[in-house]
């Protein structure tokens, strides 16, 4: 792995030199040890080996992707001459040449890193561009590394606009950035922009798991798989996290020490939890609650592991399979959740404990906040399936509407027995098409509603009880609610409605527009008119309204 300093034998490291963090001590020196960012490599490999460098490179992505690692790369690729000094620019620079070296170490006089967050002004960009107008002391290329370059003010981005556009041949401009959309577009269009992407999991793993190989830690696969989880992407992150880790284990790293370090919730606790609340067990579900925060599980941790687990469930039902880092069990545990859920209560729960994670994070008491979203949770999954339902209206199913997940059903009472449910009549009658719907709510006082549903809105998917629509224009925030709840006041029947960016048919105000085209053009085709379209050339072809021609 690379150093921040030359090589040395790995048994002699720990003892020759004190002790660094892991996130320095294992900081790429080769573009072969950047992980995750092959798309980049490759592109920067032919553009060396090709001549066709950019003269400002912008690269951009989340904390400890590779960024800051990436600019010292490529500044030790453009400078480097080999180990017998007459190389030229390389995408595997040799690393052990004068300038590499240097640039490693960070004593390189042509190559100036500047930290943006403290240095924002105008005067510490002049001190660059009167600086660029020298050649070059000692290497092929004098180099610029301006870390969070977002941090400029706005005069400093003014001064160096210039200069960036047309730099001196022998300088370079390196910019890395968190932030690329506080960036101005007249200094983005002046860059080669490289965005570097989050590590997958699976990267991560391997990455970690040479590097305890290489430092003698024994690490449980479990812990090591959750420490790469919770890096979200970072190789910084799950360094940091796994020098802690080592630090809390003296040097041995169980699966329970991690998990009390991250505040997570064990699979089965998530599992169990799960299952309490399908089977719409409030009381259940809220002790397992109390008991995970007995034991110092951080509310959010406990719903993005619910979320975790429907999302692999999704997946299997899908057909693409669960989480290839989970274990043959987890992954036969989804499968059987995704066969018993529907995708209408996959899609309901997801979006529940999405709204239910952004409560807990702004509740003054988060594990208030999530115990309501618990029992939010409850009540969803007490809900009946939509095709359930619709099977039911069309006298597919049963006698009863179920949830789709299986429960104990409390004994009916008396006198609901004797009478029928009142479900079935209360939607006995629902619209059997869209535009039918949207006739219904106009006839029961719901004009501008039928308006939105008519211009504003394309229809995805259309079902008794179940509407899913591709917004055409703003609608505002509470549309979907609202809607729901109008539909339920016109029809006496609860409906879901969902907004989505998918594929959908044309406005019924656009469809009304086509067919009056291929109306009008049966019209012109017609032998008689256009017989008499010809011999009188100035004659058009109106629409007339019924309403309009009476009142003549």
């Amino acid at each position: 792995m690379g150093l921040d300093l030359p090589a040395q034998p790995l048994e002699k490291s720990a003892a020759a030199s004190p002790y660094r963090v892991l996130a320095r001590k294992y900081r790429p020196q080769s573009f072969g040890e950047l992980i995750g960012q092959d798309a980049m490599v490759r592109t920067l490999g032919n553009a060396i080996a090709t001549g066709r460098i950019a003269h400002a490179f912008l690269l951009t992505g989340v904390r400890g992707v590779g960024k800051t690692s990436t600019a010292r790369l490529v500044a030790k690729a453009l400078n480097c001459i080999g180990p017998d000094g007459q190389g030229g620019p390389t995408i595997d620079p040799c690393g052990v040449c004068e300038p590499c070296r240097a640039i490693a170490e960070g004593r390189h006089i042509d190559v100036t890193e500047m930290d943006a967050a403290s240095h924002t002004g105008v005067d510490d960009v002049r001190e660059i561009i009167e600086a660029v107008r020298y050649s070059a002391v000692s290497a092929r290329f004098k180099i610029y590394i301006i870390d969070e370059v977002h941090m400029l003010s706005k005069n400093a981005f003014n001064a160096l606009l210039k200069t960036l556009e047309e730099p001196p041949a022998h300088v370079k401009f390196l910019f890395a950035t968190t932030e690329v959309n506080k960036v101005p577009v007249t200094v983005l269009s002046r860059c080669q922009r490289f965005d570097l992407r989050r590590i997958p999991a699976e990267a991560l793993v391997d990455h970690f798991r040479r590097i305890t190989e290489i430092e003698q830690v024994s690490i449980e696969p479990d812990a090591l798989l959750m420490i790469a989880r919770a890096a979200e992407g970072s190789a910084r992150d799950g360094l940091s996290l796994l020098d802690q880790a080592i630090a809390h284990g003296g040097g041995e790293v169980k699966t329970e020490a991690v998990r009390d370090m991250l505040g997570l919730a064990d699979r089965g606790r998530i599992r169990r939890l799960l299952s309490l609340l399908l089977a719409g067990d409030a009381s259940g579900s809220l002790a397992e609650l109390d008991e995970a925060q007995a034991l110092g599980i951080d509310p959010a941790a406990l719903l993005r592991g619910l979320m975790e687990q429907l999302h692999a469930a999704s997946r299997a039902k899908a057909g693409r399979g669960g989480d290839p880092l989970a274990s043959a069990e987890e992954r036969a545990a989804s499968e059987e959740l995704g066969a018993s859920l529907g995708w209408s209560q996959l899609h309901r729960l997801w979006q529940l404990l999405l709204k239910g994670l952004s409560d807990v994070s702004l509740a003054p008491d988060p594990n208030e906040a999530a115990a309501m979203v618990l029992l939010r949770l409850v009540h969803a999954a007490d809900l009946p399936d939509p095709a359930a339902l619709i099977a039911r209206l069309q006298g597919q199913g049963e006698g009863t509407v179920t949830a789709p997940t299986p429960r104990a059903a409390p004994p009916p009472a008396a006198p609901r027995a004797e009478a029928p449910a009142p479900q079935p009549q209360a939607t006995s009658s629902l619209p059997g098409s869209f535009r039918d719907l949207v006739s219904l709510l106009e006839a029961k006082g719901k004009p501008l509603r039928a308006v939105q549903l008519t211009g504003q809105v394309g229809l995805i998917r259309f079902a008794a009880g179940d509407i899913a629509l591709k917004p055409l224009q703003p609608l505002g925030a509470n549309f979907a609610r609202e809607l729901e709840a109008d539909l339920r006041a016109v029809t006496g029947a609860s409906w879901q409605v969902t907004l989505s960016d998918g594929e959908a048919e044309p406005s019924l105000a656009a469809q009304e527009r086509m067919e009056e085209e291929r109306a009008r053009d049966a019209i012109l085709a017609e032998p008689s008119v256009a017989a008499v379209l010809s011999a009188f050339p100035e004659t058009k072809l109106e629409t007339v309204n019924p309403k309009d021609a009476q009142h003549a």
